[in-house]
């Protein structure tokens, strides 16, 4: 598994000794999990990486299955923090063409979570089950689910379908999309921003009804997905606040 791609989130600034501590730990974690995948990771490679002893990582959380939990939660608050920046730069970011192309570009930059979209047992191993299965992840596609809904209402997305059809239909163009390099020949590839373009491009073509938008309807748009990322927001720091202080 070298040669993967390695970007990992690092500690904020202004954190406590025990806090930056847990994240040089995670750091670790992420590293060695790339290189070797979860399944073969132990405590005392982590603990190794990190320069920590093996008694201090449990500290902070009790099992590896925990920290590997924690190291996922880290790095979607990162992948929030980037999706947030370019959406809000975006006019069209509340549209599903422009929500399905940032979450592409920012996923496409954290590769543990690529791993968990496409289900990579070598790298998250059974944990992707678990992760997938969890109230957290049903929370947050309940609440996608809501602003997909909001979207239909004011007819710009197709209601020939239903909601939950059309969210399988947009995951689906992801995965593909995000797997279809692991089939075809380099010289096939396609840049990340070209990439993003085209997943963003083939959910419009499927889903968005067509109907042009005011500027100040996508100034509602915008201000109703803000209301969506906070609250997902907010449940991201509180899981990752509650499993820092454990």
């Amino acid at each position: 598994m070298a040669g993967r791609e390695q970007e990992t989130s690092r500690s904020p600034r202004g954190l406590s000794k025990r806090q930056e501590r847990a994240h040089r730990i995670l750091d670790a974690a992420a590293s060695l999990i790339l290189r070797w995948g979860y399944n073969k990771t132990t405590i005392d490679d982590i603990a190794r990486q990190a320069g920590v002893a093996k008694g201090t990582i449990y500290l902070h959380w009790k099992t590896r299955d925990e920290l590997f939990s924690a190291l996922l939660r880290r790095e979607q608050l990162a992948m929030g923090r980037d999706f947030l920046e370019h959406i809000t730069q975006d006019p069209k970011g509340a549209t599903l063409r422009g929500i399905y192309k940032h979450t592409a570009l920012a996923l496409m930059k954290r590769p543990l979570l690529k791993a968990l979209l496409l289900g990579d047992r070598d790298v998250v191993g059974k944990l992707a089950e678990r992760e997938q299965g969890s109230a957290a992840y049903a929370e947050k596609l309940t609440g996608f689910e809501v602003y997909l809904e909001f979207l239909r209402e004011r007819g710009l997305v197709r209601t020939d379908l239903k909601p939950r059809a059309q969210l399988q239909m947009a995951s689906a163009i992801m995965v593909g999309f995000f797997f279809l390099p692991t089939l075809t020949p380099d010289e096939y590839g396609l840049s990340d921003e070209e990439t993003a373009d085209l997943i963003g491009e083939t959910v419009q073509r499927a889903l968005e009804s067509g109907r042009e938008v005011s500027p100040e309807e996508m100034r509602s748009l915008s201000d109703t997905f803000k209301q969506y990322l906070d609250r997902v927001w907010s449940m991201l720091e509180e899981q990752a606040r509650e499993e820092s202080e454990a």
